[in-house]
């Protein structure tokens, strides 16, 4: 090291330490005020709603996901100055919440009807308060900018009033009715539940053939569920099915009950499924329900809200599923089996909240009519007004806007926002709106039922601003700019927000983008589950990791629409990121870096100077492209590549000799350009990694917060094609000497004298300082060399190696190695050949083990090559 060797102070410790330092920082950033929007500013406005985490929630790994796209979307437009609203809050989650309180009330030996309606209701505001909201404080944990002075609840009183205008306005326009239909019911949570609150599952059953009446008359049907035979009110079959043309229009015995049903033709019916006839239950199958009324049939109900058989006779009273194998025996008894069980795996719903089985119910029920507002859903992205992200996701928002069935929207529960319906002594029905005063006197009922859940969040990018009322924010920030969710909730959510907005707002889209995000698996490409024992905690990997680490993993992993694999071991390499950033600062601090002195002009810079400005102002314009087409995964990506690779591996390393050797004048231009490129990248990084930038930036500009600096703009009159190839060359050149190296069983730091025969390139020194090469003496005597190949010619390193490797020392190191690589092509060939495997991984992990295997037969090669050339012992 010369005198030119600068070695300053930092403030900087020697080490970043995310558990001291995220929480303190984060918590002067809320003080400062830095995340409160501020509707009278004059700047363009930015709005993000935050999807509303149901109250009973805590952070999972998909929140964080899609919390750290939210934010980092946030903190670039606040840096580019826009005026930034991320607005917070939680959703009553009507089923879920009345679920937990209910068994704390079962640990205490009461249920909700011991307490009645309004006490109930009190104890579940008491368990909100003391308990829910957990994972707002989390998002804390994860950096979140969110504007907390407008946190909001799908029960504030605001609201509240929102819902309970929008079921007025409804319900005068016809858009909202009263009807008995089919609904899926739950038979634990004791209420109806819409089609997105189902989910099916492929379940093992039996199917049983049933025979109805005798002789020629006789017919056969088939069911898995042998007990809803005891509400069959006719049998269908196909009209063109000549087999049963002389029963249509005819009745047949139904076993057990003693009642005869007729034979209809409904073409509804597939004639080559089974016998081609099946039974019709139509209060209790929606395909039966429909058959129902074209045909005018009774619709009979035999079981109760518990699913019990209410029909009289020997069942009465039984579970549904201890009625089936109770039917099925007497059906058998009566020697009406025509046909043996047989396992039958079909597709069964199951209640989204607790698994249990669905029954399908005849129910009377309010509706939403969502024919019209589907269609104003549809039309806002057909023409542009809401732009889908990844495009081609809108396909599947099309399949469900364009087909979708009315929605049932009351729930037979007491948490949540009940029906504003009264009903009167004499069958009067009022609806009332929220400023107007419910009927009253005797007789007079409100409707017992709540809204759906997904009524009142539906509503949340006009609510949570105020609306119905007229208000600043609502003016200034709706539509809002982004929604950023789950594809698996594009229907239940996504498209709800879309009727709703539309419609109560004059045409304008509750959103402009609506950006998909995948789903989190684990590394094999497995859904995590708690069965599984796969679930990755977000908490424990900000513990271990750091909240920086944590969110980038996941921004790396972003891609539009795409599921994500993940593993700690991706945390820890987010970390190393984390410390190589910290290092590549504290390093240039240490040497003088400073972002007070003016860049030179490309004219008093070096070539690798103007290679290092070239590449960022590129990498500027990338990622500003980048983040306008929500390809997160690609930004973190090149931010990691130029950080890593071209800064750090490869410009610090050349400015050293800058520093170290250089004069007074090149010394100081390095120091600016230093100072320059780490200002602009740590911006860069900011809506990623924004504690460890903050810190770091901070020190080195002196500055007051990267929240509120400026973002980076593109800039151009540093790119040089010249400096470029030269310091591609220097790259090259520098990497073929390292391999070579290796291969001879160098150590890293160990010098060796060389000669550079041919070498015009002009970054000697820097090349023989990255390398470890030391000028030869005159007694030099070249013992190895290789040739590489550079734009400006060939160039012949030429290297004495004699007395640096001990032999017998790097063979045993050399078959170790061979040893690992044969072991790797074994594992990742036993991979790609397992058929299971393959059909069920994602392709981002089958190229990678493709990329492994391609890894081990290169290094099996150049290992068995080195062998060969080693002298013998």
């Amino acid at each position: 090291m010369t005198e030119n060797a600068p070695q300053q102070t930092t403030d900087l410790p020697g080490a970043w330490d995310p558990a001291a330092e995220e929480a303190p920082m984060y918590d002067r950033w809320v003080a400062a005020g830095y995340f409160t929007a501020d509707a009278s500013s004059g700047k363009p406005p930015f709005s993000i709603v935050l999807p509303p985490p149901n109250v009973t929630g805590s952070l999972h790994m998909g929140h964080a996901l899609n919390h750290t796209l939210m934010d980092a979307m946030s903190r670039r437009r606040r840096m580019q100055g826009y005026e930034v609203l991320w607005l917070p809050g939680m959703d009553h989650a009507g089923i879920a919440t009345q679920n937990v309180v209910e068994r704390q009330l079962a640990g205490e030996g009461l249920s909700r009807h011991d307490l009645g309606r309004e006490k109930f209701v009190e104890r579940v505001w008491e368990w909100k308060a003391e308990y829910g909201g957990k994972i707002l404080g989390q998002m804390k944990r994860l950096g979140d900018g969110v504007d907390w002075s407008r946190e909001r609840f799908t029960m504030d009183e605001n609201l509240s009033k929102a819902v309970q205008t929008v079921f007025k306005n409804f319900y005068d326009e016809g858009l909202i009715y009263r009807a008995e239909r089919i609904i899926n019911w739950c038979p634990r949570c004791q209420t109806a539940l819409s089609d997105i609150e189902v989910d099916h599952n492929d379940d093992d059953g039996e199917l049983v053939s049933i025979r109805y009446g005798d002789g020629d008359s006789a017919i056969v049907v088939a069911t898995t569920r042998a007990e809803t035979m005891l509400g069959d009110t006719a049998v269908a079959v196909h009209p063109d099915d000549e087999r049963y043309a002389h029963l249509v229009g005819t009745e047949v015995d139904l076993p057990l009950t003693g009642r005869r049903i007729p034979i209809v033709a409904d073409k509804h019916v597939d004639p080559e499924f089974g016998t081609g006839a099946v039974k019709v239950t139509p209060a209790h199958d929606p395909n039966d329900f429909e058959i129902g009324r074209r045909h005018d049939l009774p619709m009979l109900t035999i079981m109760n809200e518990r699913a019990e058989i209410t029909a009289p006779g020997p069942f009465e009273g039984l579970d549904r599923f201890e009625a089936r194998p109770a039917v099925v025996a007497a059906l058998r008894e009566a020697g009406r089996i025509a046909a043996e069980k047989r396992p039958y795996v079909h597709a069964v719903g199951h209640c989204s909240r607790c698994d249990t089985v669905v029954e399908p119910r005849l129910s009377l029920q309010w509706w939403v009519k969502v024919e019209e507002l589907a269609k104003l859903a549809g039309d806002a992205v057909r023409d542009g007004r809401t732009k889908i992200h990844p495009p081609e996701l809108g396909k599947r928002y099309f399949d469900w806007v364009d087909n979708m069935h009315d929605w049932t929207i009351s729930r037979q529960l007491w948490w949540g926002h009940r029906i504003p319906v009264w009903y009167g002594p004499d069958g009067e029905v009022v609806c009332v709106g929220p400023e107007e005063q419910p009927p009253s006197g005797d007789g007079w009922t409100q409707d017992p039922d709540v809204l759906d859940t997904w009524f009142s969040s539906g509503l949340w990018p006009m609510s949570t601003l105020g609306w119905p009322s007229s208000s600043e924010d609502l003016d200034r920030f709706y539509p809002t700019s982004v929604l950023s969710t789950g594809y698996d909730i594009l229907f239940f959510w996504v498209v709800r927000m879309m009727m709703f907005g539309v419609h109560q707002m004059d045409g304008k889209q509750p959103f402009d983008h609506v950006y998909l995000h995948g789903l989190i698996r684990d590394a094999q490409g497995k859904k995590m589950s708690k069965s599984r024992g796969n679930v990755i905690d977000p908490l424990e990997w900000m513990d271990a990791y750091g909240a920086d680490a944590t969110r980038f993993t996941l921004a790396r992993g972003a891609n539009p629409g795409a599921d994500m694999a993940l593993a700690d071991e991706w945390a820890a390499g987010s970390r190393n990121f984390c410390t190589k950033l910290w290092n590549a600062t504290k390093f240039a601090m240490m040497n003088g870096a400073s972002v007070a002195a003016p860049l030179p002009s490309a004219a008093e810079l070096t070539e690798a100077d103007r290679w290092i400005l070239g590449r960022l102002g590129a990498l500027v314009s990338e990622v500003d492209g980048l983040f306008e087409d929500f390809q997160f995964a690609k930004v973190a990506g090149a931010l990691y590549q130029f950080t890593w690779n071209e800064l750090c591996d490869w410009y610090l390393e050349l400015a050293k000799v800058q520093l170290y050797q250089g004069d007074s004048s090149r010394v100081a231009a390095t120091r600016a350009v230093l100072g320059h490129v780490l200002d602009t990248v740590l911006r860069l990084l900011h809506p990623f990694i924004p504690f460890i930038t903050e810190k770091l930036w901070t020190a080195l500009t002196g500055g007051e917060s990267l929240v509120v600096a400026a973002w980076p703009v593109p800039f151009e009159g540093y790119a040089d094609s010249s400096a470029d190839a030269r310091i591609a060359d220097v790259q090259k050149l520098v990497t073929e000497i390292r391999r070579f190296r290796a291969d001879q069983g160098l150590k890293p730091g160990q010098k060796v004298a060389a000669r550079l025969a041919g070498y015009t390139g002009g970054h000697e020194e820097a090349v023989r300082s990255l390398v470890r090469l030391t000028a030869p003496s005159d007694e030099f005597a070249a013992s190895a060399s290789l040739e590489v190949a550079l734009a400006d010619g060939v160039v012949t390193v030429e290297l004495d190696l004699s007395g640096t490797v001990d032999v017998e020392a790097e063979r045993k190191r050399l078959q170790k190695d061979l040893a690992a690589a044969q072991k790797e092509l074994t594992q990742t060939e036993a991979k790609l050949g397992n058929e299971a495997f393959i059909a069920k991984a994602p392709a981002p992990v089958i190229e990678k083990i493709k990329a492994r295997k391609e890894t081990a037969v290169a290094d099996i090669d150049r290992i068995t090559a080195r062998l060969a050339a080693l002298p013998a012992s």
